[in-house]
């Protein structure tokens, strides 16, 4: 099978929030996933299903200097269309992590194959065809798993949960105070209250001080270089981070070593 990375369906976001449920067909390469609890890694002909509303970063790895994948994005507005015009039953299964793993079935590589004649060579398949493939792979998807039904059609928002529990397990994601305020199933001015009122700090003092705290264990005790985690803290480039952790500890990260 030869075909290149490529999206179908609207663009998402590149940050580490998932706005939009996705399919993902591994090509060529490895891929390692993490959610805030649990990690996946998918090897060349792997696929899964990237749940809406959670957090998740990924890394990529090539194989013979190749990395390539499929993603479908599952948006609201087409799942709306698609339930209306298949009048589906819509069945209850709230899998609490981002990457659902999905039972290996000949249909799958048959249609990645199917996308070949409609890909351009720069990412996309053509506009025309795109909702009648995304139709078909649904179609597919929940025939081999109906338990699927209820995870694409449910349309709720994140219900108010226990927000200590979820920060301490989600710190590390670079996403902004009103994404987390959102998955907290709170309004951005809610969860800065219930945020000072559980920690007695803002949200973006604490996220730094719990992200540098863990800087300082990994370099210190785990002897890791700060080039190799400051990404995985949530931090978006190494300058940042090595001002902030100096500002915090009085020393440079590097003099940890």
């Amino acid at each position: 099978m030869d075909i290149k990375s490529c999206y179908i369906g609207p663009e998402i976001s590149p940050e580490q929030f998932i706005p939009e449920h996705l399919f993902l067909f591994l090509a060529k390469g490895i891929l390692n996933g993490y959610d805030g609890s649990n990690y996946i890694t998918m090897k060349s002909g792997d696929y899964c299903i990237v749940r809406k509303n959670h957090l998740a970063r990924y890394n990529k790895q090539k194989e013979n200097d190749e990395f390539e994948k499929v993603v479908v994005i599952f948006d609201e507005i087409f799942l709306k269309q698609f339930l209306e015009k298949h009048q589906l039953k819509k069945e209850k299964y709230k899998p609490k992590e981002a990457f659902i793993h999905l039972d290996k079935n000949e249909q799958i590589p048959s249609f990645i194959s199917s996308l070949i004649p409609y890909y351009n060579g720069i990412g996309k398949i053509e506009k025309e065809i795109q909702d009648t493939k995304r139709e078909e792979l649904l179609l597919i998807l929940l025939e081999m798993q109906p338990e699927l039904y209820g995870v694409f059609f449910d349309f709720g928002k994140p219900e108010k949960i226990n927000m200590e529990e979820f920060m301490n397990q989600n710190y590390k994601f670079n996403v902004g105070i009103e994404r987390f305020a959102y998955l907290t199933g709170r309004s951005l001015s809610a969860f800065k209250r219930d945020f000072k009122q559980i920690f007695n700090e803002t949200p973006n003092r604490w996220l730094i001080q719990k992200r540098l705290q863990e800087a300082y264990f990994l370099i210190n005790k785990k002897k890791q270089k700060p080039s190799e985690i400051y990404i995985d803290l949530g931090f978006e480039d190494l300058s940042h981070f090595s001002f902030a952790f100096k500002k915090q500890f009085g020393m440079s990260p590097k003099n940890l070593l």
